[in-house]
C-alpha cells in the first residue's frame, strides 16, 4: 500500500520497533501535571526516548499524544488512554497491548514504572531538560557513503547544518527510503569524529582527511565495518519540490470539519478547493492510501494530494482532500481502525460535499488503500457519481500482498532461491490470518509458526517477534489480508477509471490489470489505463523501487493528472 506513512515506524536495519496510535482520555489530576514527560527505553536495539505531552482541560479531562524522538520526531501520535495525578502516571495504546504504568518519586521528581510491548522495560518519565546548544566548525553539508556487509549494500547520507540553535545532524538511508533519522552525540575533537543513532543502535567513530571521514560502523551483534564518508556539498539543500501549490491561487480554499455521524469522536479535518466562476462544479474526494496520512498525503516532502487538487481545481473541478481519522487536525481512533472504518469516513465526507451548494456529483479518487475503499463506499452509497482507482488493487488483499514481496525482491536483485524461500514462509502466515477466528487466535498461530528459522528467513531479529506478530494479527492487517475486490465490485455501476503504473512495485502491475479487467468487463462505463514507466506514486520512475520515490522531483505527473480532469470533465464538467 502507501509507502512512506505507514502505521508502524520502522527502525533503521531491524531495530526496535513501535507500532503507536490513538487516542481520548478522560480523569482528574492537577494541572501541574499536564505538559510534556520523558522517558528513555533501554532496549536490546539501544535507547529510544518517548516524550508524552498532557492536555488536561478545564474539566479536567486528560489527552495525550506521543512523540518518539529517535524514531518519528515532529510526529504526534494520540494515545488511547492517559490518567495522570499526582501519584501515579498510566496510558496505553489498546490497538497493540502497549502500556506504561508508573508511581511517583519524589525523590527523583519522576514517575517510575515499567513500559510494556511485548517485552516489559522498567523506566521513568520525568520533565524533559533543555539540551544545551553544540556548534560543530567546518563539517557542514551533505556527506555520503556506503556500508558494505556480506550481501548488504546500504547507502548513506550525513546532512550536517549549523544554525542559531547550534549543530544538527540527520542520517538517510538511502537504500532503505528512510530519511532525517536523528543523529546524536555528534562531536569533532581534531580530526577524530564520532556520533551516534539510536535508532539502529549504531555507532560510529571515525578520522577525518580533508573532506572525507573514514571509520568504524558498529553494532551490537554484527561485525563491525569501514565507512567512508566523503562530503559532496557543503549546504544540505531542501529536495526540489516544483510542483508543490504556491500561492496566489486562482480558486477558493475552505477549511472545513465534518463529524462522521457512524463514528462517535470521529471528525475529519480538510480542505475544499472551488474552482472560480458560479458552477455548479463536478466535485471528487481524494481517499489516502494506508498508514497515517494528511490530507496532502504528505511522503518524503511530497504531497500528492495537494497537487492533485491543485490541478483539478484549475481544470474546473472541486476537491475535498482530509487529514485520516486520529492524524493532524482529524479527530478518532486511528489505530483500531480497519479498512471499513475509513469507508465510513469517506462516506461520510462525500455526503457533506454533495450538499454543498456549488457541487453538483460526487465522486471519489482513491489512492493504493484508497482505491479499496474507493469501491467499497460506491458499492454501498448508490449517489456515489464515479470512482477512481489510483494504483488500487484488483486482487485480493492475501495476493497483492505476496506480489509486492516478489516484485520488489525482483527488482532489487534478490536471489530468487531466497525470494523463494521468503514467500513461502510469508503465504503460510498470511493464510494463518486469514483464518484466525480473532486477533487472539491469529496471535497464537504467528507464534507457533514463527521459528527461529523462519524469523531468520524473514530477516526479523528474534527480539521483534512480538511487535512483528502484533503487526500481522491487528484488526486492519487481518481485515486487509481477507478483503477481496469482487464483492464489492459486483455491485457498482458506477462510471470506473483505473490507473496503473507499469512500475508500480505496491500495487504490481501484471496481476493487478488481470484482476481490473475481470472485475470490470461488464462496466458499461469503465477504463483501465497502463500507464508506461510510472511508479506507485504516479511519478515517471526508473525502478519504481520506494527508494526513488524522494530522489525525483516530480510529484505527480501533469499527464496524468490532465488524464483523470478530462474524464470527470467528459461526464460531469459544466461545458460536456
Amino acid at each position: 500500500m502507501t509507502a512512506r506513512k505507514s502505521s508502524l515506524f520502522t527502525i533503521l536495519a531491524g531495530g526496535f520497533m513501535i507500532l503507536l496510535v490513538t487516542i481520548l482520555a478522560s480523569g482528574q489530576s492537577p494541572t501541574d501535571r499536564s505538559g510534556a514527560w520523558l522517558a528513555t527505553l533501554e532496549t536490546p536495539g539501544g535507547n529510544l526516548r518517548l516524550q508524552v505531552t498532557v492536555s488536561i482541560d478545564d474539566d479536567g479531562a486528560q489527552t495525550a499524544v506521543l512523540e518518539s524522538l529517535d524514531q518519528a520526531p515532529g510526529q504526534l501520535i494520540p494515545v488511547s488512554t492517559v490518567a495522570i495525578t499526582e501519584d501515579r502516571f498510566e496510558f496505553s495504546i489498546a490497538a497493540i497491548g502497549a502500556r506504561f504504568e508508573g508511581e511517583w518519586n519524589d525523590a527523583e521528581s519522576s514517575y517510575d514504572g515499567v513500559f510494556s510491548q511485548g517485552m516489559q522495560i522498567p523506566t521513568s518519565f520525568a520533565r524533559p531538560t533543555e539540551d544545551t546548544a553544540v556548534f560543530i566548525d567546518g563539517m557542514d553539508g551533505r556527506w555520503e557513503g556506503q556500508l558494505i556487509r556480506n550481501d548488504t549494500e546500504l547507502e548513506f547520507a550525513l546532512n550536517i547544518q549549523t544554525g542559531e540553535d547550534g549543530t544538527r545532524v540527520t542520517l538517510d538511508s538511502v537504500s532503505q527510503a528512510a530519511y532525517d533519522i536523528p543523529v546524536r552525540n555528534f562531536s569533532r575533537s581534531g580530526d577524530a569524529v564520532s556520533f551516534q543513532v539510536p535508532a539502529a543502535n549504531v555507532t560510529y567513530q571515525g578520522q577525518l582527511d580533508g573532506d572525507s571521514s573514514s571509520g568504524d560502523w558498529m553494532r551490537p551483534g554484527f561485525d563491525t565495518v569501514t565507512v567512508t564518508f566523503d562530503r559532496v556539498s557543503e549546504t544540505v539543500e531542501a529536495p526540489n519540490r516544483p510542483q508543490t501549490p504556491q500561492a496566489p491561487f486562482p480558486y477558493t480554499i475552505e477549511e472545513v470539519r465534518i463529524d462522521n455521524p457512524d463514528a462517535e469522536g470521529v471528525t475529519l479535518a480538510g480542505s475544499l478547493t472551488l474552482p472560480e466562476g458560479e458552477g455548479p462544479f463536478p466535485g471528487v474526494v481524494l481517499i489516502s492510501g494506508s498508514g497515517p496520512q494528511d490530507r496532502d498525503e504528505t511522503v518524503w516532502t511530497h504531497q500528492p494530494f495537494a497537487v492533485l487538487a491543485d490541478s483539478l481545481t484549475r481544470r474546473g473541478i472541486a476537491v475535498l482532500r482530509y487529514d485520516d481519522r486520529g492524524f493532524a487536525d482529524s479527530t478518532g481512533d486511528f489505530a483500531s481502525a480497519t479498512s471499513y472504518d475509513f469507508a465510513s469516513d469517506a462516506a461520510a465526507v462525500a455526503e457533506w460535499m454533495r450538499n454543498h451548494p456549488l457541487i453538483n456529483a460526487v465522486g471519489l479518487a482513491g489512492h493504493s488503500e484508497g482505491g479499496l475503499i474507493a469501491p467499497i463506499v460506491a458499492a454501498e452509497h448508490s449517489e456515489t457519481a464515479f470512482i477512481i482507482l489510483l494504483a488500487g488493487p484488483g486482487t485480493p488483499g492475501h495476493r497483492f500482498i505476496i506480489d509486492q514481496i516478489m516484485a520488489n525482491s525482483d527488482a532489487m536483485g534478490i536471489d530468487s532461491a531466497e525470494t523463494r524461500a521468503r514467500v513461502a514462509v510469508m503465504e503460510t502466515l498470511v493464510d494463518a490470518v486469514r483464518h484466525a477466528r480473532d486477533q487472539d487466535s491469529a496471535e497464537a498461530a504467528l507464534d507457533g509458526l514463527l521459528t527461529e528459522e523462519t524469523l531468520s528467513i524473514l530477516e526479523v531479529p528474534a527480539d521483534q517477534k512480538a511487535v512483528f506478530i502484533s503487526s500481522m494479527s491487528r484488526d486492519w492487517y487481518r481485515e486487509l489480508v481477507n478483503y477481496d475486490p469482487a464483492d464489492w465490485f459486483a455491485r457498482v455501476d458506477q462510471p470506473v477509471l483505473a490507473l496503473q503504473g507499469t512500475l508500480d512495485l505496491q500495487i504490481v502491475a501484471e496481476p493487478n490489470v488481470a484482476g481490473l479487467e475481470t472485475l470490470l468487463a461488464d462496466k458499461p462505463d469503465a477504463q483501465i489505463v497502463v500507464l508506461e514507466g510510472r511508479n506507485h506514486l504516479f511519478q515517471n520512475a526508473q525502478t519504481g523501487l520506494m527508494t526513488e520515490y524522494a530522489q525525483i522531483e516530480e510529484t505527480f505527473d501533469p499527464e496524468v493528472m490532465a488524464l483523470i480532469a478530462d474524464w470527470i470533465n467528459e461526464r460531469f464538467g459544466a461545458e460536456r
